[in-house]
This record gives structure tokens, sequence and C-alpha cells, in this order.
């Protein structure tokens, strides 16, 4: 059972990004699913989350650039990146809202400079 990150890049100010999270079986059994970012020196945190019946809350350095969804017929959770800052920059994650050692993956490095 695991969950794999993509969709990571370098991008510029102001500019998109979608990142994908693939579950390895079907996604609706994680319960509810969580992205996660963490900087160098500091600790990871949750920005978004959505539950099994699609109740979806953000962190207010995300709310109203990011948008978090799921994809049941793909196994899939995205979140979908706009208004990017630099603060943004970080390696990107997803596990379930309480997560899970054994489900951290390799995460995926976003970028966002000029």
């Amino acid at each position: 059972v695991q969950l794999v990150e993509s969709g990571g890049g370098l991008v510029q100010p102001g500019g998109s990004l979608k990142l994908s999270c693939a579950a390895s079986t079907n996604i609706f059994s994680f319960g509810a699913l969580g992205w996660y970012r963490q900087v160098p020196g500091k600790e990871r945190e949750l920005i978004a989350y959505i539950t099994t019946s699609g109740v979806i809350n953000y962190a207010d350095s995300v709310k109203g650039r990011f948008s978090i969804s799921r994809d049941g017929a793909k196994n899939t959770m995205y979140l979908q990146m706009s208004s990017l800052k630099p603060e943004d920059t970080a390696v990107y994650y997803c596990n379930t809202r309480s997560p899970v050692r054994n489900l951290w993956g390799q995460g995926t490095q976003v970028t966002v400079s000029s």
C-alpha cells in the first residue's frame, strides 16, 4: 500500500502547477487524505485535506490559491496550485489526514522562482 507524489517542478511566481498523489489501491480506503509540505529546517506542515465525504480544509497560507480534489476512478488525489509565491517552495507530500509513517513517499519538489 503506497502513495506516490508527482507533478512538481520549477515555476515562476504567479504561475500554476498541479500535483498528483496516486494510490496503489482504492483511494477511499485511506480515509481522509492530505497534502503536506516541508522546507529545509522546518517541520512538515499540513496544507490541505479532503475527507471521504468531501469535506475540505485549507491552511490559511494557501487558502484561495490551492485546490484539493480526488478522482476515485483513477485512485488519485490532486493539488491544483495557483498564484504561486516563492514561499511555496518546498517538497510536497501526500499522506492520510493523521499521517502514517509508512505512507511517506519521496515527495515532489516545487520551486517557485524567477
